[in-house]
């Protein structure tokens, strides 16, 4: 059964999209806006084995995502989309799928993907001009690099947005705005923690010039109702760059944020979050190193700074110990390498996780991929996580297989 949460703005975007889509135009324009749209259908398996030293058993999960989607042809600067996805478990349902999914799998650890099918997106579009257009619909929202707001895309149930959004493009600088009604959640539709209602306003800037200079700037008001601490007001800015000395390519970026409660949060606390990053590139490769910081208290539960809407699986390791900002904060201090060899991506990262608030080390994790695209519809792809735990969590080794395929 396709599952669809009707919200508010949910059933506003099913009325606009059925009285918008050129499905019920009768003119022959109208008839071929349909028949020239494009139909696309992927795959995606994945086997994923989790140790965790708190477990007695060790979780492998196996389980496939289809995702079926149509986009209508343009119509007069009006655009409709729909996309459906399906997960299902293969050879075995040995994990815990997280937030109540799988009540009589606690034996296991958490590998967050819940079967089902469900509407990932739909939503009807329309473009003023070649610099502006506006979205009305349950839809993908990725900003930046998804450290504040972004999809989640690594599980197999996306993170998406019943939202209202527009989209400036003027010169070298874009603006992005959303008003949020609702966040599906990478859990599903079944339990509470993957559904929250929300009104929650996104605003992201940002500006390039001189084909190497890149300025940013972004405020996210975060009003959650079922989960009043992820409430939060955050402003923040980012700055990067690139430059050649000979042979060789510098990178650098900077940034830096300051949040605060907001709304029904519980909690009265400010936090601030700073991140530099640095790179310089070799032949095919990369040897990269960096600090992410995200304030912290010794004194005040539930005073760290959160990122309750980003793609958290990308940052502070792999192996997803730190999904939740600790109390007493992060500093996660990194240095990897990654490059191409023969068609095979490569990847190397390790990483430092100490206190933000008082002293004392988290934990440390080694992170390792190998990718490859065998052709232009499939790619295959090796991981692996192995963190050691200090002071957060258990120690947690991750191991990851997957393959694609689109149609």
């Amino acid at each position: 059964m396709i599952k669809f949460k009707k919200t508010a703005l949910a059933t506003a975007i099913m009325a606009t999209a059925i009285s918008l889509s050129p499905v019920t135009a009768q003119a022959a324009d109208d008839e071929q806006t349909v028949d020239k749209g494009k139909a696309s259908l992927s795959f995606r398996y994945r086997y994923e084995m989790v140790d965790q030293a708190n477990f007695a058993k060790d979780a492998n999960a196996s389980t496939l995502l289809t995702r079926l989607n149509y986009k209508t042809a343009d119509y007069n600067g009006w655009r409709f989309f729909i996309e459906v996805d399906n997960v299902t478990e293969i050879w075995g349902d040995h994990y815990n799928a997280g937030a109540g999914n799988t009540p009589n799998r606690t034996q296991y650890p958490v590998v967050a993907d819940p079967t089902g099918t469900e509407i990932n997106q739909a939503w009807v579009s329309f473009q003023f001009n070649d610099k502006a257009s506006t979205t009305l619909g349950r839809q993908r929202i990725l900003l930046d690099n998804q450290r504040f707001v972004g999809g989640v895309g690594w599980r197999q149930n996306e993170q998406t947005y019943d939202a209202l959004s527009f989209d400036f493009n003027i010169a070298d600088s874009r603006l992005f705005m959303a008003y949020v009604d609702h966040v599906n959640r990478i859990f599903g539709e079944d339990v509470p923690a993957g559904d929250h209602d929300n009104q929650t306003l996104l605003a992201n800037w940002h500006k390039t010039w001189a084909g190497k200079h890149h300025i940013k700037a972004y405020y996210y008001g975060i009003d959650n109702d079922d989960a009043p601490v992820f409430s939060t007001n955050t402003l923040g800015f980012g700055y990067n760059t690139h430059f050649d000395v000979g042979a060789q390519k510098f990178k650098m970026a900077v940034e830096y944020a300051s949040q605060s409660d907001a709304d029904n949060n519980p909690v009265n606390y400010d936090a601030d979050y700073w991140r530099l990053d640095v790179a310089v590139t070799f032949n095919n490769g990369e040897i990269f190193a960096g600090q992410e910081i995200l304030e912290g208290s010794d004194q005040q539960s539930g005073a760290s700074f959160r990122t309750p809407l980003a793609t958290l699986h990308a940052f502070n390791g792999w192996a997803d110990q730190f999904l939740s900002t600790p109390d007493v904060g992060i500093v996660d201090t990194f240095i990897g390498v990654k490059g191409q060899l023969n068609g095979w991506g490569w990847q190397a990262k390790y990483h430092q996780f100490d206190r933000e608030a008082g002293s004392g080390q988290l934990g440390t994790e080694l992170n390792l991929s190998l990718s490859k695209k065998l052709n232009e519809k499939a790619g295959i792809l090796f991981k692996a996580a192995d963190y050691s735990a200090d002071s957060h969590s258990q120690d947690t080794q991750k191991l990851w297989f997957m393959f694609s395929y689109k149609l």
